[in-house]
């Protein structure tokens, strides 16, 4: 594993970012004037990729509701930490929110340091979905199973590739548990989220990917790529003969999740707004019935609920780094 080890410490870093409109006085919005103004709402992965498919989909439900646009910002880099660092500087007004993935409580156990406090600087709003990712490769990759992928990792070590949305992403943390757990070395290939790892892995350049259902069902779908697991202890319910990674590879499961946030300090009023009408638009269709389609668990919640949830997933992953000897960035 030294190898793989040094490979992973070195590798780049996490994105997320957004855009912040002036200060509104609390009073005023809590005479009800809030929205008065387009609402950004930032992401900090590339263009197509799951967190932008998300994004949009609960932004143009939630613009009709809340009266005003939506508008969905793409910043991709540093696995979403650029981004978080924007939100955390910025003004609790109500007219920036971010839009987390498990990553961002990743970067809270895989850092070392951050310029912000992963679980407390921000104003949680509501959780959005929960979800697996899938281990695939390509439909012509000589890997037709799990075992044989893990045999030829083992064999020759650090000569098959995988691919992840970014270092301290998610899709990173799982493929690095997976080789840890499994007991072979691969070299990882950070991206910054978007549809470059499946470009790439379709394109031969990747052998292995480890992705969301959002950007893997369709090829699976079509046949252009094989899902050889899916990081859930059970098998998925749109992933159907895809068995668990940890039928292979004892104990080992990986779920993500999506939520909404805004920065800290968010006046009371504009969090209850924002919270009711993201449960709203969350727990219905058309949003409901898109997300479910993508392979998500929907399930949206308090901003209470929310904020226990990042705290403890940053204790889980902490220990994850811990135990799998993941070097800290």
């Amino acid at each position: 594993m030294t190898r793989f080890v040094k490979l992973l410490a070195g590798t780049a870093a996490l994105t997320f970012a957004l855009a912040a409109g002036p200060f509104s006085a609390p009073k005023a919005n809590a005479q009800g004037t809030y929205p008065d103004r387009p609402i950004t709402l930032i992401h900090g992965f590339g263009a197509g990729g799951n967190s932008d498919t998300i994004s949009r989909t609960i932004a143009e439900p939630l613009s009709q509701r809340l009266g005003q646009p939506v508008i969905v910002e793409a910043r991709a880099g540093a696995g979403g930490n650029l981004a978080s660092d924007r939100v955390a500087k910025a003004a609790p007004d109500g007219y920036t929110l971010v839009t987390f993935t498990g990553g961002h409580a990743v970067s809270g156990a895989i850092y070392k340091s951050l310029p912000f406090d992963t679980a407390n600087d921000f104003q949680m709003l509501s959780m959005l979905i929960y979800f697996p990712f899938v281990i695939a490769v390509k439909d012509n990759s000589p890997y037709k199973t799990l075992e044989e992928l893990i045999a030829a990792a083992k064999a020759k070590p650090n000569t098959i590739n995988y691919s992840s949305a970014g270092v301290g992403s998610t899709q990173h943390l799982a493929g690095a548990l997976f080789c840890a757990m499994a007991g072979i070395e691969m070299v990882h290939i950070p991206y910054r989220g978007g549809t470059g790892p499946i470009t790439d892995l379709l394109g031969g350049s990747v052998d292995v990917l480890v992705d969301t259902q959002t950007v893997t069902l369709p090829h699976i779908a079509s046949g252009a790529i094989r899902g050889l697991g899916v990081t859930s202890p059970e098998e998925w319910p749109t992933l159907k003969g895809i068995p668990p990674v940890g039928k292979v590879v004892k104990g080992y499961d990986v779920r993500s999740w999506m939520g909404m946030a805004a920065p800290k300090g968010l006046p009371e009023p504009i969090i209850d707004k924002l919270n009711t009408e993201i449960r709203y638009v969350a727990g219905r269709d058309p949003a409901k019935g898109k997300l479910e389609a993508l392979g998500n668990e929907v399930r949206p919640s308090s901003p209470q609920e929310m904020q226990a949830w990042v705290t403890g997933e940053v204790a889980k992953w902490r220990k994850v780094v811990a135990d799998a000897k993941i070097p800290q960035q």
